[in-house]
């Protein structure tokens, strides 16, 4: 007796409609287990409900088909598994992304709860240890995450104490081209030495204006945009790469609300 079952019998079992079911077996995603060379007909055997049922979620979840045909041709479970949860973590990190777009925009809509506060500041050189890189806009998150702890580790090695908040330089083409140079520092008292890819620098002085940017750095165009517009209309600009201080940072505080960034701009006089 034959225990197959029809197209129309393995949509009902997999609610997955007859359409779908004869586009996942064009793309090689669901392979019926026979078809019948006159008819043409498709014929499913039981076995096959679990894949169909595991194919309908990662679709649900927009995997696409080529990595949906590759985790069900994958025998070994636990390669299978593995493949699921790091499409799974990817999924996690798009939606932490979304949600902070989404909380963004709604902030964009309210407008900014107070003026915008901005502060002129003579700041002397500052010695400092630094990591100094070309890195992609794209990257910096990822490079500042490496950076800062490395920077910490070895100030303590040395011995030295930081004396200040730690802070980076952007060059004009990290923003103009979405890549360019950065100068992540921590400020310290004495000259530290080089090592691990760290070298001395010397933090330039300068006259900045200076606005504290409260919250993700999602958000952080809004305060370059109010705190430059106003340097604009004063008349006050000046040559120099944008720096910005890390009064409270991740790693002080995992909650992005609790971040605070001094935003500051060189300025003329």
């Amino acid at each position: 007796m034959d225990q197959s079952l029809s197209i129309g019998e393995f949509a009902r079992l997999t609610h997955l409609p007859v359409k779908t079911l004869r586009h996942y077996h064009q793309v090689g995603v669901l392979v019926p287990a026979s078809v019948d060379p006159a008819t043409g007909y498709r014929r499913y055997d039981a076995d096959q409900v679990g894949s169909a049922h595991l194919a309908r979620r990662l679709r649900a979840l927009s995997m696409p088909l080529p990595e949906v045909r590759a985790v069900l041709a994958t025998r070994d479970e636990g390669s299978r598994n593995r493949a699921i949860l790091d499409y799974l973590e990817r999924m996690e990190r798009d939606l932490d992304r979304t949600r902070a777009a989404v909380s963004s925009l709604r902030s964009l809509l309210e407008g900014p709860a107070h003026p915008l506060a901005i502060e002129h500041r003579d700041v002397s050189a500052q010695a400092s240890l630094a990591r100094r890189a070309t890195v992609d806009k794209a990257d910096i998150a990822e490079w500042c995450a490496a950076t800062y702890p490395l920077l910490d580790e070895v100030v303590a090695a040395q011995g030295l104490t930081a004396s200040g908040p730690g802070g980076a330089l952007y060059d004009r083409t990290f923003f103009e081209q979405s890549r360019g140079e950065v100068v992540a520092f921590v400020p310290v008292a004495t000259t530290p030495a080089a090592g691990r890819g760290l070298v001395p620098f010397e933090v330039p002085a300068a006259r900045l204006a200076i606005a504290v940017h409260p919250g993700p750095f999602d958000d952080l165009d809004r305060t370059y945009g109010s705190l430059g517009t106003a340097v604009a209309a004063a008349g006050l600009r000046a040559a120099g790469p944008i720096r910005e201080h890390y009064l409270i940072s991740p790693a002080e505080s995992a909650d992005p609300r609790d971040w605070r960034t001094e935003v500051c701009w060189p300025i003329a006089g």
